[in-house]
């Protein structure tokens, strides 16, 4: 059986890391969906980790500018999947990082 609770505290940690990451490769963050409650705001798939808090979307900024492509997040997703995560960089959503349990 899998202990939400464990996978929660690690995958806060390990956005920690992701965010810090991001900053020493010379861009700034800011956060977007961190959890979503089932039929309030912003939908998300049915299966989201969103509704698990093991999700997060990320804003990516490069010298004050948005980054809003898939590819912009591409040395952030190899780092986040090194780690353990999953990135949505492979389905589109290259702002959206979680962890797998």
């Amino acid at each position: 059986m899998v202990d939400l609770n464990k996978a929660q505290f690690e995958f806060s940690l390990n956005v920690a890391l992701l965010i810090l990451y991001a900053y020493f490769n010379g861009y700034t963050v800011s956060l977007g969906d961190a959890w979503a409650k089932k039929g309030e705001g912003r939908p998300h798939s049915k299966n989201s980790k969103h509704y698990d808090k093991l999700a997060i979307d990320i804003n990516l900024f490069e010298d004050g500018k948005y980054l809003t492509k898939t590819e912009d997040h591409l040395k952030l997703g190899k780092f986040w999947e090194f780690i353990g995560g999953t990135w949505g960089g492979h389905f589109n959503d290259g702002n959206h990082y979680e962890w797998k349990i």
